[in-house]
């Protein structure tokens, strides 16, 4: 098990840009797959962008391809999230999720309830 705490959400224009972060404390953050998933308002909890404990793949939802970048450094066990050209429909709660990953299963799932572990989630707000 991990313990997973997201940081960088905020307030931005839309057009704009926010990095996301998640810091992971616990087992070894390299056997880890790892997710991002976001829960607008009155809406259910939704998948945006996963990546495998390898980092060789990665996963998008199709709302924010082009748009959203996921990115793993296990030096610093942290996941990233980096989003531009923000719009206002990207208003949510984004939440951080891992599930550890036999090494011989690269896959960067985009499943809920795949992932087990879960952090506190950041707010992300975006002005029109």
């Amino acid at each position: 098990q991990v313990q997973l705490v997201e940081s960088g959400g905020g307030l931005v224009q839309a057009g704009g840009s926010l990095r996301l972060s998640c810091k992971a404390s616990g087992r070894a953050f390299s056997e880890y797959a790892l997710a991002w998933f976001r829960q607008a308002p009155g809406k259910d909890r939704d998948f945006v962008a996963a990546v495998s404990r390898s980092g060789g793949s990665t996963t998008y939802d199709d709302s924010v391809k082009g748009r959203f970048t996921i990115s793993r450094d296990n030096a610093k066990n942290t996941v990233y999230l980096q989003m531009n050209n923000l719009k206002p429909e990207d208003t949510a709660v984004f939440y951080c999720a891992a599930v550890w990953r036999d090494p011989h299963i690269d896959c960067a799932s985009g499943i809920e309830f795949h992932y087990p572990d879960w952090g506190q989630g950041t707010p992300v707000t975006v002005s029109s």
